[in-house]
């Protein structure tokens, strides 16, 4: 079982490092593309695009498929995909890439998931679950850095590595994960458009997810051009914005191991309206610090507040309806990569026509206002009387 849990573990280790890797190598491939700053952000939006789009059907799709079969075809196609990412020769063909990764990533992520209960003794599921989930946290702590690290040698290095690395994983998966073809009725089989309709149909699941995609609207913009606010301002090369971005991984994974904690001392209620406040109020005086070792400090806090607040509100999400929750957790996923694909966009054109960083910040925060209003105005925070020991009342 721990040769599974340590699979799984590298498995979204990998994802993470190429999903967020774009950012900090930003300002590098600018000028190797010769691409204006209002359109770099695509080179980070076509790989959410991608993912968001396919993670639509991916996770109804693969219901009624062998689990490992999917997973399989999505890591090589990730893996290949990355791989050319670093043979690019044109902004265009290094966003086809991109593309291609992101689709790949959307049939592979969401197989983790759903494998984990198939290969898991029922007792340690949730254990690995939290494991599966920290190689994403573990990505932004040691991944994205190291990857800033490895392209001060070449731009190319990183995408090779995590390429060949995600290669030899697919190996591994192909000679340990067992097959686990789902049980599926003989005219019980239920269309996509069929398995969101309960969704789509409840004001409360509507609103959360609204809720959802404002939230990593906010965050995801602002984050998108960090790496290049970081060269701008205090003319860092890739190799410092990377250990720089040490500290905001860090504070993700420090974040998400006391989120459980938070989540037992307060609530649901009061974690993610305190938690989303912190960050409103950081995000608008972050670009008004004097210097970086108070710009980092802070984005240290940010990332450890969203740490805690991301698990809880996913919880929240799955907990809508009991018998959707791998096509909750598909669309959870394409709403995060829509909302950092429309926000890799945005962050190009506010930080090249709308005052820099400062608007970005100030974007992000008026995002998360709207998040959290949309949040209190559905009801899926549940009330203050009952915040403690309950779980928000199923869509139906």
């Amino acid at each position: 079982m721990r040769m599974y849990t340590t699979l799984f573990f590298l498995i979204m280790f990998m994802i993470g490092t190429d999903t967020f890797l774009i950012s900090p190598m930003l300002p590098t491939l600018q000028v190797q593309f010769g691409v204006p700053t209002d359109i770099a952000g695509w080179m980070l939006g076509a790989y959410t695009l991608g993912s968001a789009v396919f993670a639509l059907i991916a996770g109804p799709l693969s219901d009624g498929w062998n689990r490992r079969t999917v997973l399989l075809s999505g890591l090589l196609g990730f893996s290949v995909s990355t791989i050319l990412c670093g043979f690019a020769d044109s902004f265009w063909t290094m966003c086809l890439f991109r593309l291609l990764a992101g689709v790949s990533a959307a049939f592979t992520a969401p197989q983790v998931w759903a494998s984990i209960p198939a290969v898991i003794p029922a007792a340690k599921v949730s254990k690995t679950m939290g494991i599966a989930f920290a190689g994403l946290a573990a990505s932004q702590a040691l991944g994205v850095p190291i990857g800033s690290w490895l392209a001060a040698s070449h731009w190319s290095v990183p995408f090779w590595t995590i390429g060949i690395a995600s290669l030899l994983l697919a190996a591994i998966s192909f000679f340990s994960l067992p097959d686990m073809k789902p049980s599926v009725d003989k005219g019980g089989r239920i269309s996509i458009l069929r398995r969101y309709t309960p969704l789509v149909t409840s004001s409360k699941a509507m609103g959360a997810f609204a809720a959802y995609l404002l939230l990593h609207l906010g965050s995801g913009t602002a984050f998108a051009f960090v790496g290049k606010w970081m060269a701008d301002s205090y003319g860092l090369p890739i190799e410092q914005i990377g250990t720089v971005m040490v500290f905001l991984g860090g504070g993700t994974l420090l974040g998400s191991a006391f989120s459980a904690y938070a989540m037992r001392k307060l609530g649901q209620f009061y974690t993610v309206t305190a938690g989303m406040t912190v960050v409103m109020g950081l995000y608008i005086i972050l670009p008004r610090l004097p210097g970086l070792t108070s710009v980092t400090a802070v984005y240290l806090i940010i990332f450890m507040t969203l740490g805690i607040l991301f698990p809880i509100i996913m919880g929240l999400l799955t907990s809508l309806n009991a018998s959707l929750r791998g096509t909750i957790s598909s669309l959870a996923n394409s709403t995060m990569n829509g909302a950092n694909t429309l926000g890799a966009w945005l962050a190009g054109l506010l930080y090249a026509q709308f005052g820099g960083y400062s608007s970005l910040c100030l974007f992000a925060a008026i995002s998360l206002l709207l998040s959290l209003g949309t949040f209190l105005m559905s009801g899926a925070l549940g009330n203050k009387a009952a915040r403690r020991g309950q779980e928000p009342e199923s869509a139906s």
